[in-house]
């Protein structure tokens, strides 16, 4: 699996850094970061629809079912053999199988070139993966971030990064996603990588655990 290596000493997160007092005092605190990438296009995009708007547990149990259907591997050819019938009795909806069906068939098609897709820049992938039913901004929002590894993508409407900003910058929540559109141009043109920082804050337990980042650093610096 390949893995996207971000170094605190990296130009782009020095960049970061120097244009964003407050996002310096996270990074500092979290240092380097590694993300595997989901380097499997077709699945990593399969995978985003059976997840949503169900619960990470849920979509696994079924992923794995569907990986048993298809002998281990998820392919083109594999999905096309499938019927809509086979895909729901591994657990997906009437409608994510559509939308399944939908995607190989824009594949075969040659209207979504995943095989060179890495060569299209942003604005042209998120135009081809919204083409296909049931892929939306944010899960080609993803794609990009999670699966290329681009540097420049802020997916605004992610939850995730809602909340860890509105935890980082101390906003309520109904000024988070305001936050994010005008920190937007300042993060640029490494906006995935104050995504990534975002995200690990959370994975840390820094937002669940403490009410502030002044709060987190007063208790490392032990004067809590």
């Amino acid at each position: 699996m390949e893995t996207l290596h971000i170094r605190t000493q990296d130009p782009a997160v020095q960049s970061l850094c120097a244009k964003d007092s407050t996002l310096k005092q996270l990074i500092t605190l979290i240092g380097d970061i590694e993300v595997p990438l989901r380097s499997d296009y077709l699945s990593s995009i399969v995978r985003s629809i059976i997840g949503q708007q169900i619960s990470v547990s849920a979509a696994s149990a079924i992923y794995a079912r569907l990986l048993d259907l298809l002998g281990g591997h998820i392919t083109v050819d594999g999905l096309l053999v499938a019927s809509t019938e086979d895909l729901r009795d591994v657990g997906l909806t009437r409608r994510k199988a559509e939308y399944v069906k939908d995607l190989v068939d824009k594949i075969v098609n040659h209207e979504l070139d995943l095989k060179n897709i890495g060569a299209y820049d942003d604005d042209a992938i998120l135009k081809q993966l919204t083409h296909v039913k049931g892929i939306g901004k944010w899960t080609a929002e993803m794609f990009l971030i999670l699966s290329l590894g681009r540097q420049d993508v802020l997916a605004i409407d992610d939850v995730g990064i809602q909340r860890s900003a509105q935890w980082l910058y101390g906003v309520e929540k109904s000024e988070r996603r305001q936050l994010l559109v005008e920190k937007s141009p300042q993060w640029m043109p490494y906006r995935s990588i104050a995504s990534h920082y975002l995200w690990e804050a959370i994975h840390l337990g820094f937002v669940q655990y403490f009410d502030s980042i002044e709060e987190l650093i007063n208790t490392r610096n032990g004067l809590h």
